[in-house]
């Protein structure tokens, strides 16, 4: 039997971070804003409010630090949070290290499997960031796992992942996602940090125009001061799109 990863906290310049196994880092946290998104990557993942931008019930699948669940728990007060965490240990280093609050009417905290945590209907905003050895758990990235995303999910519902760009599996992992969703899925890449987010949607629209896009994403910046004007451009890296629209649902496909 495998033993678990070292667990480690380090602090420098009023950053505190999680290691996982080695230098790798779970989850960073600015001591004079536990609150807020210190690392770049989180901040994209919020990008999903661009598409789905009141959800009601939210799963989240991997802890780390609680960078995540805090801003929900701090800036979406109508929304609950469901987390499940594999690793006890990491809860416990959140709680007593990283300024998670206590488990209470919005947000609960369990240990265990979260490839057996879905059912249907149960949620619908889903947030899978999980690694182990700084690969997503397979379990997690299967298509069988995405076919229940799917299930998991109430119209309109986004699943938000985050996954690595240079994962040599990238491309395979987005094609399952677009096989369960019926193509309804999204890819933007980081800022700075070497991640792509990648947000799937249940009941999407099949295009939405960029005028449209630009006012919602300056809307948001000005009520949480996070960059969306910016995740506009990075949505043509990646995305179909034509002079009007960014193209969600591709022809033949649907959400």
């Amino acid at each position: 039997m495998s033993r678990p990863p070292a667990l480690t906290v380090s602090e420098e310049r009023g950053v505190r971070t999680l290691h996982v196994g080695g230098d790798a880092i779970q989850s960073s946290m600015r001591l004079s804003d536990p609150f807020a998104l210190e690392l770049d990557y989180t901040r994209c993942m919020m990008s999903f409010l661009l598409f789905h931008p009141r959800p009601r019930r939210a799963l989240k699948i991997g802890l780390g630090g609680g960078s995540l669940v805090k801003y929900f728990w701090r800036r979406l007060p109508w929304m609950q949070t469901r987390v499940v965490e594999l690793d006890e240990r990491v809860a416990k280093i959140a709680r007593a290290q990283f300024h998670l609050p206590a488990d209470d009417a919005r947000l609960r905290v369990e240990i265990g499997d979260g490839a057996e945590a879905l059912a249907p209907e149960c949620c619908d905003l889903l947030v899978v960031d999980a690694f182990a050895d700084e690969h997503p758990p397979a379990a997690l990235v299967s298509q069988a796992f995405f076919d229940a995303a799917w299930l998991a999910l109430e119209e309109p519902g986004a699943l938000v992942l985050n996954l690595m760009n240079d994962d040599p599996k990238l491309d395979e992992r987005i094609r399952r996602l677009e096989c369960a969703f019926g193509g309804a899925v999204l890819a933007i890449p980081a800022l700075y940090d070497p991640n792509v987010i990648v947000i799937a949607l249940k009941g999407a629209p099949q295009a939405m125009p960029w005028d449209a896009l630009a006012r919602r994403a300056h809307a948001l910046e000005r009520r949480f001061g996070l960059p969306f004007p910016r995740y506009l451009p990075r949505l043509k890296r990646m995305n179909r799109f034509d002079a009007g629209a960014l193209i969600i649902v591709p022809e033949g496909g649907s959400a």
